[in-house]
């Protein structure tokens, strides 16, 4: 049983039917005690850093999940699931995010000859040897909608970048957090190989 985190930031119906696609038995929640119970937690999310922060300690789950990922639970988080993870995100002010990864998120400079939001199909550059990428060839297309982006601090986190303008994170892999700007629930058979390598990467933890 793994949780899929609803913290009222954007529909998560896809997100839970490609997850049981690939097999994971999911419980939809906004209740912090599930967190401790579950094998995993997918937080995806669309809308703004600061809302989703607010919504999160509202709910009570702020602290639950970062007691999880600090316990090593494994983490999944998709799109605004990855920001939180940042220690400050700069949309509409400054907000404190979970802090479990340093470095910030920032918008996307509109000097830059691109359209914000950044909304479409894009190429992921894998950066490191990665279990999330496991038969996804470097150059993939996958599914964006944002126009804030991630800058960690330890460029070793960083499992690929994407060029929008200029060279973004566009996913980190860092112990058992895994994270990824795009949406793999919209992003077809690679997002269904993501979803099916996290799937294993719980279950062989397990075993």
């Amino acid at each position: 049983m793994i949780a899929l985190v609803d913290y009222g930031m954007g529909n998560l119906r896809s997100v839970e039917k490609a997850l049981e696609k690939v097999g994971f038995q999911v419980k939809r929640t906004s209740n912090p005690e599930d967190i401790e119970k579950v094998d995993a937690v997918v937080v995806p999310g669309v809308g703004a850093f600061g809302d989703a922060i607010h919504n999160l300690k509202r709910l009570g789950l702020k602290e639950k999940i970062v007691k999880a990922i600090n316990e090593g639970k494994p983490y999944l988080g998709i799109c605004l699931g990855l920001q939180i993870l940042f220690e400050y995100g700069y949309e509409f002010g400054s907000h404190e995010g979970l802090a479990v990864v340093k470095g910030s998120v920032v918008r996307f400079d509109e000097k830059l000859p691109i359209k914000i939001p950044h909304m479409g199909w894009n190429q992921i550059h894998i950066q490191k040897e990665s279990k999330m990428f496991e038969g996804i060839k470097d150059g993939e297309f996958f599914y964006f909608v944002h126009s804030y982006y991630c800058k960690p601090e330890d460029q070793n986190v960083i499992a690929t970048t994407t060029d929008y303008g200029i060279d973004f994170c566009s996913s980190i892999e860092l112990g058992n957090v895994w994270a990824v700007q795009f949406h793999p629930e919209k992003s077809q058979k690679a997002g269904l190989k993501l979803l099916e390598n996290f799937k294993n990467f719980v279950y062989n933890r397990k075993s």
